[in-house]
């Protein structure tokens, strides 16, 4: 398999997570967003990822998987010890939203091209991006403090998908100094998943293609 990633991308450090998880060996091939324009707008990586986003998943058979959770549900699939998703259906929903929750409601709207567009196309300053960046965090931010379980996880004892959403968000908000003393949850489970070696292997900073 070969993993097109970047080391900041939230939604690459996700998918890097779950392959540390699961022990898979993978091929990285880093696709850097800002640089020369963003590498991900060339031909070459939108014959690989028509969306030009990051991650993309190559197969062994020529197939490419892309969007982060459809990625990580089908390495849940295909190689399910350890599972990310609980075995009960309504626990599998919640752990879902939690999940949703991240990468379809906080991320999408705090993703470079977004901040890009806010800031060159419509001419924000850097503080007006960096209060809309703060908004979006802390709404969503209240919400999944609410939804978090007894831990040390997320969800319980056991590592889910909504944990490999979290640690990347709080890494974000963090870069971004978004304040973090309302959430102790929520930190608290970011330590208790970064305390295991594959969270730590993930991380942005332990990439080959960190800066």
């Amino acid at each position: 398999m070969k993993l097109y990633s970047y080391f900041r991308s939230s939604a690459a450090y996700r998918v890097r997570i779950a392959l540390e998880l699961k022990q898979l060996s993978c091929e990285m091939q880093s696709i850097h967003l800002t640089r020369d324009g963003g590498r991900q707008w060339s031909a070459q990586y939108r014959a690989v990822n028509p969306q030009a986003r990051v991650p993309a998943l190559a197969l062994s058979t020529g197939e490419v998987l892309t969007q982060s959770l459809a990625i990580i549900e089908y390495l849940d699939e295909v190689y399910p010890d350890p599972p990310l998703l609980p075995a009960e259906a309504v626990q599998r929903a919640q752990v879902r939203a939690a999940a949703q929750l991240v990468a379809c409601d906080i991320h999408p709207l705090n993703n470079t091209s977004v901040l890009n567009y806010l800031k060159g196309t419509l001419g924000h300053d850097q503080a007006t991006v960096d209060a809309w960046y703060r908004n979006w965090i802390l709404l969503g931010f209240d919400a999944l403090e609410a939804m978090i379980r007894p831990g040390p996880y997320a969800f319980g004892a056991h590592v889910t998908m909504a944990d490999l959403c979290l640690v990347p968000q709080v890494f974000n908000a963090r870069r971004f100094k978004v304040p973090l003393d309302d959430y102790p949850k929520i930190t608290a489970v970011e330590a208790a998943c970064l305390a295991l070696p594959a969270f730590d292997k993930a991380r942005p900073e332990n990439q080959p293609d960190a800066e």
